[in-house]
């Protein structure tokens, strides 16, 4: 597998990402690779952004997380929420690479990701193309940030290895791997979270991956999420203090 960091301008409040994505993009594109862009330069395309003297980070975090863990213990001013039904830090909001601005979570992310697939396989005429709308993230007791997929299109979500054998003829009953949140920890790596200045990727010769050529199916969008109920760590995500957004 190989992924390639696509070096762009700084992009601008309110810039149109079809003219991005055709600037920086149609050269690279070639039939069975996935575009990997990061959820920030979407969210400023969309004017998702608010002014720092608007309000506090707090309050942002407050009005836009969906649900928020209820302790006075937040570390570096950082909250324990979810938004869009994914556990992610303070609501997905982020000061870095913002000039003087909150940056907040994309609108509309699986549909965002949809327009793009569908603008690039028309623009150029590609019947196999992956697009994952990627995000950083962390995971509980793990130091560093790591990637995760908030939108995709173009291919299956997961690959499942249940009735497969393992080494020793024993057939895997829950094993599956998440292509989405794969893809996007390799292209997070890659598009760097300073000043790198290379907001998308292209990643090919990826493995184990099964192309669409359809929009993805309600089952499959569903597939790759799991209740709190059902979650592994659903003992210490139940045990917390959720004060839930009245939206």
């Amino acid at each position: 597998m190989h992924v390639e960091a696509i070096y762009t301008h700084r992009v601008e409040c309110g810039e149109a990402l079809e003219k991005i994505l055709d600037r920086y993009v149609s050269k690279l594109l070639t039939e069975e690779v996935v575009l990997a862009i990061t959820s920030k330069i979407i969210s400023i395309c969309q004017k998702q952004v608010v002014h720092k003297t608007a309000c506090s980070k707090e309050e942002l975090i407050k009005k836009e997380a969906d649900a928020i863990v209820d302790t006075d213990c937040n570390l570096c001013g950082i909250y324990l929420t979810i938004k869009d039904n994914i556990l992610i830090p303070s609501a997905g909001i982020d000061e870095s690479n913002g000039d003087k601005v909150y940056i907040l979570h994309p609108k509309n992310v699986q549909k965002t990701a949809i327009l793009v697939w569908n603008h690039l396989r028309t623009k150029h005429r590609i019947k196999h193309l992956g697009v994952l709308i990627t995000d950083s993230n962390i995971t509980p007791m793990r130091l560093g940030v790591t990637g995760i997929a908030l939108g995709w299109c173009g291919f299956k979500p997961l690959y499942s290895y249940i009735g497969k054998p393992d080494l020793y003829s024993r057939p895997l009953q829950a094993t599956q791997i998440n292509l989405l949140d794969a893809l996007a920890t390799s292209a997070v790596l890659v598009m760097g979270e300073g000043a790198e200045q290379t907001p998308m990727a292209i990643i090919r010769n990826v493995p184990r991956i099964r192309f669409l050529t359809r929009l993805p199916t309600i089952e499959e969008e569903k597939s790759v999420k799991i209740s709190m109920e059902d979650d592994l760590y659903s003992p210490l995500l139940m045990g917390a203090q959720w004060l839930k957004n009245k939206k």
